[in-house]
């Protein structure tokens, strides 16, 4: 993609970056290119992230591996599971707000899973690898073959989600519609490449960006978002309601390359 700069994506003074597939592979751990352009990046503008991913996978896949001064933390801003979440560093990463799901929420969507499995005669494969539907506190997540494939494979893990989304991603578009429909006071996420995340209503990318703007207090018009999934349909889409200026990227190694022209670098 070549980027064109009359855009003026380096006025922006924060950039909001999706997390599995734009800065990382899916559940994998942040790189070193991209956490010494990360560093860069944060040395000169505030950076904002997204994922649909727990605090907990924040930390193991992205904070864990990101090579950078803890002065310049103050400009990273993380937004977990789909912005129910918010955590900012103030000596340490500290929890500003969580939109936790209520115990009867939690146990609709267990019963919608299985409702819906048993409706249409899904048979989950033999072997997942981790739990399937997790509890993330503020969203629950359903994984069709495991929350931790890829840590317990790792680059096998990756193919296998791959693989699979290329193979079923109508089956589960169709369970995440028939999920909405079963839980028409939550929202249905069918989310990254083999997950779908309920939350909240009205909880999407779109939401996130809202809150960035109310917690950071910077306009929309001065944010710019990029992501791997703004296609028509994909789990980055709905940003675009928000308002906000939307970049797509293939991956980490096209991200980098954005990084590089939001700093004049390349």
């Amino acid at each position: 993609m070549i980027i064109d700069m009359n855009n003026k994506l380096a006025q922006k003074s924060l950039i909001v970056f999706d997390l599995d597939g734009t800065l990382t592979p899916t559940k994998s751990p942040l790189e070193a290119d991209m956490s010494r352009a990360l560093a860069a990046l944060l040395a000169e503008k505030k950076v904002a992230v997204i994922g649909g991913g727990n605090y907990k996978q924040f930390r193991k896949q992205f904070i864990a591996n990101l090579d950078c001064p803890t002065g310049l933390l103050a400009n990273l801003f993380l937004f977990p599971t789909t912005a129910t979440a918010f955590y900012r560093y103030e000596g340490g990463w500290k929890n500003v707000y969580a939109h936790t799901l209520s115990k009867a929420q939690k146990q609709s969507v267990r019963k919608a899973v299985k409702d819906v499995f048993k409706e249409i005669g899904y048979v989950p494969p033999k072997k997942t690898y981790g739990k399937t539907l997790e509890d993330r506190g503020s969203q629950m997540s359903y994984s069709f073959l495991g929350q931790d494939v890829v840590a317990q494979l790792g680059k096998k893990g990756v193919r296998l989600k791959e693989e699979w989304t290329k193979k079923n991603t109508p089956l589960k578009l169709e369970i995440a519609g028939m999920l909405q429909k079963k839980l028409p006071e939550l929202e249905v996420h069918a989310a990254g490449f083999t997950t779908i995340d309920i939350t909240k209503q009205g909880i999407d990318k779109a939401y996130g960006v809202r809150q960035i703007e109310k917690y950071l207090r910077i306009p929309i018009k001065d944010m710019v978002f990029i992501g791997d999934a703004l296609y028509p349909g994909g789990n980055d889409a709905a940003a675009k309601k928000s308002g906000v200026q939307t970049v797509p990227t293939t991956g980490p190694k096209e991200t980098i390359a954005i990084i590089k022209k939001i700093l004049n670098t390349e």
